[in-house]
């Protein structure tokens, strides 16, 4: 709404106001009172405010577009807004919409996941993150785990293209094991696809073609902030093969922590995902830290910056993978 260089604020914001505030107001590693959980899941204030992020989040886009679409914005306000819009939408969007598929006690969040998800045309990921990355994460069959050394423009390609044969595969063996043709209704990735088909002919017809580049547009800025952010969660992490050849179970040690209290505040305790990973059901609000768990040098933000940069990522990340021996000790304990 600024114009100029506000278009850019909400960079500004995230990437140097965030990290400077992260680092002055400190960590919180204290964790919910074992007799205060389940009072603190049934909460409903914590769970409404996932419903409004929600709808905010599409309301933002169809705004953004909008304003996109005009003929008000100079070139570089235009990409401002995108890579701003675009930010909000993997930062809050995704994030909100990651907690809301993970409801699946209930019908309405799951469905309110995924219309956060179609904002930004990653609907299939609903079906990948929940059957597969927690399935195979920390493997080298995730496609969402990052490898000792796999910079984050090499991880980009495989886990956006290996994301989607994942999903594709999940439902194609489901309706296999069943003896069903993969190309059925049955499949929810031939709907998903539709719905994104038709969204994005509706945005070509109520703002034109410029909408369309607009909304495709902030949508590869949230999804590639997606890949960043599961780029970080589990960097050079990687369970071990037990004597019948399975991989050991998730443990805490198998994803980065971070203690990062504002950062943690802003993305709904995203940063404990070691706790998420071992109690997946877990809502945000009761998530746990752990010493244990090999420990980010700092917040999201600030990691997000690092991974762009690649020689400096690998220096400082690669010294803190804790060695395989060393990560089964752990687990032991």
């Amino acid at each position: 709404m600024l114009g100029g260089f506000g278009s850019y604020l909400t960079i500004v914001v995230v990437f140097g106001l965030i990290p400077i505030l992260d680092a002055l107001i400190g960590l919180n590693t204290s964790n919910p009172a074992a007799a205060d959980e389940k009072a603190l899941a049934a909460a409903k204030g914590y769970q409404w405010l996932t419903w409004l992020c929600a709808a905010v989040q599409v309301a933002l886009v169809l705004w953004g577009v909008a304003l996109f679409a005009g003929t008000g914005l100079t070139i570089a306000e235009r990409l401002g807004l995108i890579l701003s819009l675009g930010i909000c939408s993997g930062g809050m969007g995704i994030v909100v919409s990651h907690e809301l598929i993970h409801r699946i006690d209930n019908r309405f969040e799951p469905l309110l996941g995924r219309i956060a998800l179609a904002s930004v045309l990653y609907m299939h990921w609903a079906i990948e993150h929940i059957a597969g990355h927690h399935r195979t994460v920390a493997t080298p069959e995730d496609p969402a785990t990052a490898r000792k050394n796999e910079s984050y423009f090499a991880f980009w390609p495989r886990t956006v293209f290996g994301g989607i044969q994942s999903a594709w595969d999940i439902e194609a063996g489901w309706l296999r094991r069943r003896g069903k043709s993969a190309f059925r209704s049955e499949n929810r990735l031939l709907p998903y696809a539709t719905i994104e088909i038709l969204l994005i002919s509706l945005v070509l017809i109520v703002f034109g073609l410029k909408g369309v580049v607009g909304y495709v547009a902030q949508a590869f800025v949230a999804i590639s902030l997606l890949e960043l952010v599961n780029y970080i969660e589990h960097y050079g992490l990687q369970r071990r093969k037990e004597n019948n050849d399975r991989y050991e179970p998730v443990r805490s040690v198998h994803s980065w922590n971070a203690a990062h209290r504002l950062t943690n505040y802003l993305l709904f305790n995203l940063q404990r995902h070691p706790d998420h990973h071992k109690r997946p059901a877990r809502r945000y609000q009761t998530l746990r830290h752990f010493d244990k768990s090999p420990q980010l040098p700092a917040g999201y933000a600030t990691m997000v910056l690092l991974a762009l940069c690649p020689p400096l990522w690998f220096k400082i990340m690669n010294p803190r993978i804790p060695p395989m021996k060393l990560q089964k000790m752990t687990n032991e304990k």
